[in-house]
């Protein structure tokens, strides 16, 4: 399979005057649902077919939870996910998803998780980032995979003891980029990260992740990579997508089927563009084929699915589409233009939680947001 080449000239035909843009909102609507952390990233446990798994009457909700700080960006070298179950009620917190040495790495990033198809247990994928026990932060990303009973106990959902963490992808350095270190800053790191489940119409299941591609000549050499699953485990595939020469980040991709087509999207910021151009705005992007495995095209022409507005174009970030077409993100900066300089303006600015979810309307190639 050859990668989707996302090109410059895709990104060139973005019009900010006719752009699909997401409404604004203020901190004063994102709940606190974790008081006195921040918290990011966040996913719902699917079906293996792709639906929403409710338990007991609401979602079983995975995010990134970090301490707050000073300093908002020190929440990447020591995030946890922690589980929570979301309901009409709202948020109630079930504490750390793993126990402080139950997890390789000494932090975790995003992933995916899916309900098993005897609805009694969760299987969970994420990003196992730098080593145990390292004294300074490193950026290595690993894959892993593990599972745990799933219970409902007075209206709670319980999850059981996990099972060993497995790496279950490794990069190979010949398509995909095994040092990660890049320029050692946020926006230039190296990816093999963000891992998401989904199963195809042909029952196979396959792993997304957020890569690098090791071969590529620019240093802006993001690409969407995939993994099958084999006989004898995940075996590494050919990139889907490659921005190489264009983009250095497409995070958290992941895939929705709706009215016979498949969809396949990304998160993507405009600082990790290469400043040659053209850039595109911070957003979800993303393309759209008539069944897997056929050839893509990108959404709207350009691929940009919506930015965030103008007037805050740092409002929201990590975007993902649920099979209700509805959008979860979280709240990042919304009251911002242009990027905070120094601690102080990064801990007024960051609101961290969960922002207002979204709808989309789509219709093959067109994509647009639901007026509510």
């Amino acid at each position: 399979m050859i990668p989707f080449p996302w090109l410059p000239d895709h990104v060139a035909t973005i019009n900010p005057d006719a752009m699909a843009v997401a409404p604004g909102f203020t901190a004063a609507v994102v709940p606190d649902v974790l008081p006195g952390f921040e918290v990011w990233d966040h996913w719902p446990v699917l079906t293996t077919a792709g639906a929403l798994a409710e338990s007991a009457g609401g979602l079983l909700v995975i995010a990134l939870v970090a301490p707050a700080s000073p300093d908002p960006e020190d929440r990447h070298g020591v995030a946890r996910l922690r589980l929570f179950h979301r309901t009409q009620a709202g948020w109630r917190d079930l504490g750390p998803v793993f126990r402080e040495d139950d997890a390789p790495g000494s932090r975790q990033w995003s992933g995916s998780a899916v309900l098993s198809d005897s609805a009694d247990a969760v299987r969970l994928f994420f990003t196992g980032v730098g080593m145990r026990g390292e004294h300074f932060p490193s950026v290595t990303q690993r894959l892993f995979e593990a599972s745990a009973s799933l219970s409902v106990i007075d209206d709670t959902p319980q999850l059981g003891a996990w099972s060993t963490p497995v790496e279950c992808v490794r990069p190979d350095g010949v398509c995909y980029e095994t040092d990660m270190t890049g320029a050692a800053a946020i926006g230039t790191i190296k990816a093999f990260r963000d891992p998401f489940f989904f199963r195809d119409c042909g029952g196979e299941d396959w792993l997304l992740f957020t890569a690098s591609d090791a071969s590529a000549v620019s240093p802006w050499n993001g690409i969407v990579g995939a993994a099958r699953r084999g006989d004898g485990g995940w075996l590494l595939q050919p990139p889907i997508v490659s921005a190489a020469g264009l983009n250095n980040e497409l995070e958290r991709p992941h895939v929705v089927a709706h009215s016979g087509s498949v969809y396949l999207f990304w998160s993507t910021q405009a600082k990790v563009f290469a400043p040659a151009g053209p850039v595109g705005p911070t957003g979800l992007y993303g393309l759209v084929a008539e069944r897997w495995g056929a050839p893509w095209r990108p959404i709207n022409g350009s691929g940009l699915v919506f930015a965030n507005p103008p007037s805050a174009p740092l409002q929201a970030y990590s975007f993902q589409v649920l099979p209700d077409l509805s959008v979860w993100s979280f709240a990042d900066m919304p009251k911002r233009r242009e990027p905070p300089q120094g601690v102080g303006e990064r801990r007024a600015a960051f609101v961290g939680g969960p922002a207002p979810v979204l709808h989309l309307l789509l219709d093959g190639a067109t994509a647009r947001l639901a007026q509510r």
